[in-house]
């Protein structure tokens, strides 16, 4: 009886292979890939500029974030060492989940849709949350009491008028708010030259 011989796959079948996305992001892994400092510094490189990059380049930037120094001040021994992490465990961890795509052969790292589909807010890091809720609701606790208090008619509130009082209150929701939207804003990795977490010291 003749033996069949197997047919090597196609170059049809080998596109699309490589044409098949990536499984489907879920909120586990955006949290267990960012919860890596170096992680979330590769993210804030790639969401500013959407060109390829060598893993030189990158490993020297961020290692300059990481060291707190600039990119012509990292010493060869701390460039290696962000270098060979990256290399080994970062890259091939998030290629892995679509956030970006790493060419380990040529050693080059290039953003995805779903790189700059994540907004990511750095109170989702454990050691960078604002307590904005409780703030809020300090707030709203605080406004019941000065309106009890002037319903009562409780000196010294009644030396100001409703209106007046009414006043102060929206001021200073609206510059909570405001002060909320600006944070946000500013937290965002992509956003600026540096990590915003720099100012905000590390998680390792």
């Amino acid at each position: 009886m003749a033996t069949q011989r197997r047919q090597p796959p196609s170059e049809t079948d080998a596109d699309a292979d490589a044409d098949v996305d990536p499984p489907e992001l879920t909120k586990g892994d955006v949290f267990e890939v960012l919860r890596n400092q170096r992680r979330r510094y590769v993210l804030h490189y790639l969401k500013r500029d959407d060109r390829p990059v060598e893993l030189g380049d990158l490993a020297q930037q961020v290692a300059a974030w990481e060291y707190e120094t600039t990119t012509e001040e990292v010493t060869s021994a701390q460039r290696k060492r962000v270098y060979t992490t990256l290399q080994q465990t970062h890259l091939p961890k998030m290629d892995e989940v679509g956030i970006l795509t790493f060419d380990s052969d040529h050693g080059v790292i290039q953003a995805t849709d779903r790189t700059h589909d994540i907004s990511v807010y750095l109170e989702i890091v454990p050691g960078h949350e604002f307590a904005w809720r409780e703030l809020y609701l300090s707030l709203g606790a605080i406004s019941c009491a000065l309106a009890a208090a002037l319903w009562l008619e409780i000196d010294p509130f009644t030396a100001l008028s409703d209106l007046t009082w009414m006043g102060i209150v929206a001021v200073t929701f609206t510059a909570t708010a405001a002060a909320h939207i600006y944070y946000e804003r500013h937290m965002r990795l992509g956003h600026g030259d540096e990590p915003p977490e720099l100012s905000y010291g590390s998680d390792g």
